[in-house]
């Protein structure tokens, strides 16, 4: 079976992190006195004034000049991206609700031939937001295919800080690694996604992964703390109806 580790290192692209997976790979002294310093700026800028007006005048060419790539380039690309992005998420909702699953995720990832799939979006428009929430479509759909490989590589190439999709991506990831049976890995990412953002639907829900692992790999009093969260900080959340029942088994084991 194909395994993912995470650690020696993040690597830096989706084909290098892939061929991780594939393989198993798992300050000197600078001043004297602030007096002294003062004194010796004072004199640079005194001596060297024409040349920093030249510096100043450069810096702002150069800062109208990004407003001006942020104005006339980059939000015509991000336009065009979301456009281009329409069919691929389009397919994506529909296999969320379909029958034919299967499918439809893979027009979503791939394209139909005349329009471009989460791949071609999060590779094309790297650096837009639409490529950036490709990967975490593409990740998603993989994930329904059961594609645990693909899942995790695309869900961390996805950055956001939206309360819900950030934990739930982190979540996501968790869940691929239960799949491949590294325990240790999927435990990591549901406390990374419990602790994320603070939300009354996420939180309650990894917390609760997270306790469920963590029994499974003797971190018992780590589960007991995110089961008794459970309880006493999201009483009303579906994860509290039972929780108890977790609560007894995690002192149970402890004891």
């Amino acid at each position: 079976m194909a395994t993912y580790k995470k650690r020696g290192g993040k690597p830096k692209t989706k084909v290098d992190m892939q061929q991780s997976i594939e393989d198993g790979s798992t300050t000197a002294e600078v001043f004297n006195s602030l007096d002294e310093g003062v004194s010796k700026t004072e004199q640079w800028v005194i001596a060297k004034q024409k040349y920093i007006f030249i510096f100043m005048g450069l810096a702002a060419v150069l800062i109208l000049g990004f407003l001006g790539y942020d104005k006339y380039i980059q939000e015509p690309k991000e336009r065009t991206a979301m456009n281009d992005m329409y069919t691929a998420q389009t397919y994506f909702d529909e296999a969320v609700s379909s029958t034919d699953k299967d499918s439809l995720y893979t027009l979503s990832l791939n394209g139909n031939g005349s329009k471009y799939g989460m791949l071609d979006i999060a590779e094309i428009y790297a650096g837009t937001k639409a490529g950036n929430l490709a990967n975490y479509y593409a990740g998603m759909a993989y994930m329904n295919m059961k594609d645990y490989v693909n899942a995790i590589v695309y869900l961390n190439s996805f950055d956001t800080e939206d309360d819900v999709l950030g934990p739930i991506a982190k979540g996501g990831i968790g869940d691929a690694f239960v799949q491949l049976e590294q325990l240790e890995d999927a435990y990591d990412y549901y406390v990374q996604a419990a602790k994320l953002k603070t939300n009354n639907y996420t939180t309650p829900i990894y917390l609760y992964k997270a306790g469920v692992i963590g029994l499974k790999i003797d971190k018992d009093k780590k589960a007991l703390d995110y089961f008794e969260s459970i309880k006493t900080d999201f009483p009303d959340s579906p994860e509290a109806k039972n929780i108890d029942v977790f609560i007894g088994k995690a002192q149970a084991e402890i004891n």
